[in-house]
C-alpha cells in the first residue's frame, strides 16, 4: 500500500488502497484502489527552533558515556555548575604501562549467558578461570566494530564470543550500557549523599559520525533496553557524534591545555621541532599531577586558539580511536560560535585495532595461521593476555626509538605451541624469515623499533591518504586548524605522520588529555545541545508516489492503467537529499488532500537512499524506513471541508528523524520514528 502522486503540476492526486495488484510485475505501489489525495501546497520548510528551549531545565546532571571500541568511560556535570566536568572514579584493575581513566570495553557473561562483569574486572576474572571452565564462559571484546562492519544490521545481529559462541549484539550493548548506568548513578548518589534517580539524568552516548543510520539507531535501541531512556521520553537521551563532541571541547581549550605540532608557530616557547617530544613529556607530567583530581574546569570562555578564528573559518577534527577514524570539517558561525558541518563525515575502519591486526598477521607468519587460530579457540584467556602485553608495548612505539620492544609470551603459548608443532617457539622464530623479531631467553619476543613501526604503517597510511583526499575537496581547501583527538592520537607515530604531511597547510593541535576529549565534549554537548546548528543529511529521504504517465519519459514497466487513466508507479518523491544541509529541529512539510471524501485510510511509505539521484522506489539501494497510516474514519458527524488537508511533516533531530501525518479537519495525527532496523 503506498501513497501515490498522480498527474503533473498542481492537479496531482494521491491514490491509496489495499486491493490486489493488477499486474504480475512485483512493484511496491501496485496495490491501488480508486481513492486519492491531491497536494494543497508546494513543499516548504519550517524551522522549529524553540522546541528545545524548555526541556533543558529538567535534568539535574548530564552523564556522557564514551562507548569506545577498545576502551570506555563516562563523565558528568551538574547542570547547576556546568563549568565542572567530573571524569568517572578510578576503576579497579588497570594495566602496567597504560595509565587510563577509561576501562577496557570487555564484557563477561556466565555459562548461563547472564551478565557477570565489565572492563578490567571481566578480563581479570576470565583470565583466572581454569582453561576448561573458561571455554564455557562468554567473553567479548572490541565488539563495537561489528556495528560498523555489518551491512544489514538488525535487532537480531549476532556477536561471537571468544569461545566461538554466538550472542545477540543488542543484549551485549544493553548490558554494557546498563553497567555504566548503574556505576554512574551509584557514584552520583555517593557524591550527593542521597539516592539519584535515572529521571534526574540526561544521558549522552557518543558514536562515530561515519556510522550508518542503522548503527546509530541500534545504539539508541540498546540504551532503551538498558533503561537509560524510553521511546516515550526519547529526549532524555542524546546520541552525539564523536568528532562533534571533540570539536565542542576543542573550542574551550586554553594554550596550556594543548600541544601544537606544526612548524608554523612556536607555542609556549617551544619551536615546532621540540614540540612533539618535549611538549608531550611536559604535558604528560601535567596530566599525571592532575590525574588525582578527576575534575576538570572548563572555563566559560572561548579558548585562545578559538579567538583567532573568524566567521566562516574552517577546521578539521580528526578523531582517531580504537576502531574507526572519523574526519569532520566544521565552520564557525558567529556571534555565538555555533558550528556548522561543512562536509559530510568521512573516514573508515582505520583505528588502532589495525595495528593489533598487523601484529596478529606477523604472529601467523612466524607460527602459522593454523596454530594461531587454534590457540585463540583453545586458550582464549592466554590470547587476551598476549594482546594486553602487545598493547602496552604498542604505546611505547615512537619515531625516534632505538632500543627493542619486548613482548612477553604467555607460558601457555610456548607450551601449546610445542604440543601443536612438536618443536619450540625459539625454533619457529629461527626458521621463519622474519629477521626483525628475535627470541630472548626470558621468554619474550624481541621486536626492533622498525618492526613495530611497520605494524603501524598500513593504518597510518590509510589515515594520511584519507586526509589527503579530504584536503583536495574545494570546501576543505582553506582549513586553518587540524585538531587531532581520540585515543590513537596519543601515538607519536601518528602525530609525526600528520605533522609531516599537513604541517605546512594548517596548524595541528592536540589537546593534552586527548583520550578524554570526546568524553568531555559530550558532556558540554548534553549541557547545551543547541551548539551544533547545521548538519549534512547522510541520506536522501522521500515517499513513494504515483505520477501521471508520460510517454517516452517514464519506463513502460512502470505503466499502470486504472479507470482509463495512465499512471507511472513507484515514483520517489524527495523530502530532502543526501548531503543537503539540515538545521537541527528543521521541519519539512507537505500538504495533500483526499480526492474522494469516502476514503477511509491513508498509508504513506517513507524511503531512504544513500544516493541523491533517485527516481523510483525500486532503484538499487532504496530502502523502506517508515510507514504512516492515518485512519480517516469517525468523521461522519463533523462537517469536513470539501478539500480536506492532510499534512506530512519530517523533523530532523540529533540522529533521529520523526515523521508525522495530520488530518487537519479532525486534528487526528500519526507519528513514526524513521526505523532502519525493522524493515
Amino acid at each position: 500500500v503506498s501513497l501515490q502522486r498522480v498527474g503533473g503540476g498542481c492537479g496531482t492526486l494521491f491514490f491509496l488502497s489495499e486491493t490486489a495488484p493488477t499486474s504480475a510485475y512485483s512493484s511496491p505501489a501496485r496495490s491501488l484502489g480508486d481513492t486519492g489525495i491531491t497536494p494543497l501546497s508546494p513543499s516548504h520548510i519550517v524551522n522549529d527552533t524553540d522546541s528545545n528551549v524548555s526541556e533543558q531545565q529538567l535534568f539535574l546532571v548530564v552523564v556522557a558515556i564514551d562507548f569506545g571500541t577498545t576502551s570506555s568511560g563516562y563523565a558528568y556535570s551538574f547542570t547547576k555548575e556546568p563549568e565542572c566536568i567530573h571524569v568517572m572514579r578510578r576503576w579497579e584493575g588497570g594495566d602496567p604501562g597504560v595509565s587510563n581513566q577509561k576501562t577496557p570495553t570487555t564484557i563477561l557473561l556466565t555459562p548461563e549467558r547472564k551478565f557477570h562483569s565489565f572492563g578490567y574486572a571481566a578480563r581479570d576474572f576470565y583470565h583466572d578461570l581454569d582453561p576448561n571452565e573458561a571455554k564455557q564462559w562468554l567473553y567479548l571484546e572490541k565488539f563495537k566494530m561489528k556495528l560498523h562492519t555489518t551491512g544489514d544490521l538488525t535487532m537480531d545481529t549476532d556477536l561471537t564470543a571468544a569461545n566461538g559462541k554466538k550472542v545477540k549484539a543488542l543484549e551485549i550493548f544493553a548490558y554494557a550500557l546498563q553497567y555504566f548506568k548503574e556505576q554512574a548513578l551509584k557514584e552520583l548518589s555517593d557524591q550527593a549523599g542521597s539516592e539519584f534517580e535515572n529521571s534526574d539524568v540526561r544521558w549522552v552516548i557518543t558514536v562515530p559520525a561515519i556510522w550508518k543510520q542503522p548503527a546509530k539507531q541500534f545504539m539508541r535501541e540498546a540504551a532503551y533496553q538498558a533503561g537509560l531512556a524510553s521511546p516515550e521520553n526519547s529526549e532524555q537521551l542524546i546520541i552525539a557524534l564523536e568528532p562533534e563532541a571533540a570539536s565542542i571541547y576543542c573550542r574551550k581549550l586554553r594554550l596550556h591545555q594543548m600541544i601544537e605540532l606544526s612548524s608554523k608557530a612556536a607555542v609556549n616557547g617551544y619551536s615546532g621541532s621540540d614540540t612533539v617530544g618535549a611538549g608531550f613529556t611536559q604535558a604528560k607530567e601535567h596530566i599525571r599531577r592532575n590525574r588525582q583530581s578527576r575534575t576538570f574546569l572548563v572555563e566559560n570562555v572561548i579558548g585562545e586558539i578559538w579567538s583567532e578564528l573568524e566567521e566562516g573559518d574552517k577546521y578539521v577534527v580528526v578523531d582517531s580511536g580504537g576502531g574507526t577514524v572519523d574526519l569532520t570539517v566544521h565552520q564557525i558561525r558567529l556571534p555565538e560560535g555555533h558550528l556548522k558541518e561543512l562536509y559530510k563525515a568521512t573516514g573508515g575502519p582505520y583505528g588502532s585495532l589495525g595495528v593489533d591486526y598487523e601484529f596478529e598477521k606477523l604472529l601467523c607468519k612466524i607460527f602459522g595461521e593454523d596454530f594461531i587460530e587454534q590457540f585463540k579457540i583453545k586458550r582464549p584467556a592466554a590470547w587476551v593476555d598476549l594482546m594486553i602485553a602487545f598493547e602496552s608495548r604498542k604505546r611505547a612505539a615512537a619515531p625516534d626509538r632505538t632500543n627493542p620492544l619486548n613482548i612477553t609470551l604467555p607460558f601457555s603459548f610456548i607450551d601449546y605451541y610445542k604440543k601443536f608443532r612438536g618443536h619450540s617457539v625459539e625454533h619457529a622464530l629461527r626458521k621463519s624469515n622474519v629477521d626483525f623479531v628475535k627470541w630472548s631467553s626470558q621468554g619474550m619476543l624481541r621486536m626492533s623499533p622498525d618492526a613495530m613501526n611497520a605494524l603501524f604503517k598500513p593504518t597510518i597510511d590509510s589515515i594520511i591518504e584519507h586526509l589527503r583526499d579530504l584536503f583536495q575537496k574545494p570546501e576543505v581547501s582553506t582549513v586553518k586548524f587540524l585538531f587531532l583527538v581520540g585515543g590513537f592520537a596519543e601515538a607519536p607515530l601518528l602525530q609525526q605522520a600528520v605533522q609531516a604531511a599537513f604541517g605546512d597547510k594548517c596548524r595541528i593541535i592536540i589537546p593534552q588529555d586527548v583520550g578524554l576529549t570526546i568524553l568531555k565534549g559530550a558532556v558540554l554537548f548534553g549541557l547545551d545541545p543547541a551548539v551544533i546548528k547545521v548538519r549534512r543529511s547522510p541520506l536522501t529521504y522521500g515517499v513513494g508516489v504515483l505520477n501521471r504517465y508520460v510517454e517516452g519519459k517514464h519506463p513502460p514497466e512502470k505503466l499502470l492503467v486504472k479507470d482509463g487513466t495512465r499512471w507511472c508507479t513507484d515514483v520517489f518523491d524527495k523530502f530532502i537529499s543526501a548531503d543537503q544541509s539540515v538545521a537541527l529541529g528543521e521541519l519539512v512539510k507537505r500538504s495533500y488532500t483526499p480526492a474522494k471524501p469516502s476514503q477511509l485510510v491513508i498509508v504513506i511509505n517513507i524511503y531512504s537512499s544513500e544516493h541523491d539521484d533517485v527516481s523510483f522506489i525500486t532503484d538499487p539501494g532504496v530502502k523502506k524506513c517508515g510507514t504512516l497510516r492515518l485512519d480517516l474514519t469517525g468523521t461522519s458527524g463533523t462537517a469536513v471541508p470539501a478539500r480536506r488537508e492532510i499534512q506530512t511533516l519530517m523533523q530532523f533531530g540529533d540522529t533521529e528523524i520523526k515523521a508525522t501525518a495530520v488530518d487537519i479537519a479532525t486534528s487526528k495525527s500519526v507519528k513514526v520514528g524513521i526505523d532502519f532496523l525493522n524493515y
